[in-house]
């Protein structure tokens, strides 16, 4: 990297952090998930909505929760990713309770945070993270420069095609993220050595026919056999929508913000 492109590197890369530092206010303020975009570079943007924690205090840290929507909820208009689970981390009890930075991107229409078809019973991890994975792991990077980002306890869920970008963004990145909630998606088996150690909790509906519930069975017998310890949830009476009896479960909350890499 020449002299010049360093520069142009470096100041872009400080006026990023005074726009997500003022996210970050602005979020605060409205006490909800704010309304942003991402633009690291013309022409490349990002939606996403950003919740900013109670009594917001930039002398301490804080750690992100990163959820990723499914494909129902795909699009540009930055208001359905908020339709389906996350919005209970803004519920009253969690919001005074568990204090974290949650973000939530917007995957567009005809992309997928996955580049795999879903309704497979397996998959091989694509060489390359999709175009919207890859923009929202820019975003997470960008926040985790901030200090007051505790980037021990970075944490990431994701329901459906979510689920699937879960598994995906772990599997890429193991080093980055302290736990997973990967709520009826699928994944790699191969890669299963790389996240065993890092604490899952997998859900999956036994009568799910978008996503055959094998994909969770496979990828939670691959980590046990590789030396992992993941949590398995199947519900029994329960098809593709899980989550808004997953994301209602208290002991879900407890159980994610107690997980730290330290």
């Amino acid at each position: 990297m020449n002299k010049i492109n360093r520069q142009f590197f470096l100041l872009s890369a400080f006026v990023l952090i005074l726009l997500l530092s003022a996210s970050i206010g602005n979020a605060q303020q409205k006490g909800f998930f704010g309304k942003f975009q991402f633009i690291p570079k013309p022409g490349d943007t990002l939606n996403y909505r950003f919740l900013s924690p109670q009594n917001f205090d930039p002398l301490k840290k804080y750690p992100v929760v990163l959820f990723l929507h499914g494909a129902g909820e795909r699009g540009n208009d930055n208001e359905m990713q908020l339709s389906n689970g996350v919005k209970n981390f803004a519920s009253p009890e969690n919001y005074e309770k568990y204090q974290a930075f949650v973000v939530a991107p917007q995957c567009a229409e005809k992309y997928r945070w996955v580049e795999t078809d879903w309704k497979l019973p397996s998959h091989i991890m694509p060489d390359t993270p999709s175009l919207y994975m890859a923009k929202t792991m820019k975003l997470l990077d960008s926040l985790c420069k901030l200090t007051y980002i505790d980037t021990n306890r970075i944490y990431i869920t994701g329901l459906s095609m979510g689920g699937f970008g879960t598994w995906d963004a772990i599997s890429r990145w193991p080093n980055k993220f302290a736990a997973a909630v990967p709520l009826c998606g699928g994944a790699d088996t191969a890669k299963a050595s790389l996240i065993k150690n890092i604490p899952l909790w997998v859900f999956h509906g036994a009568l799910d026919k978008v996503v055959l519930t094998i994909r969770s069975r496979n990828m939670v017998a691959a980590l046990k056999k590789a030396g992992g310890n993941p949590i398995y949830t199947e519900y029994p009476d329960l098809a593709h929508g899980i989550w808004a009896k997953t994301y209602a479960n208290p002991k879900l909350y407890e159980w994610l913000f107690k997980q730290s890499k330290q």
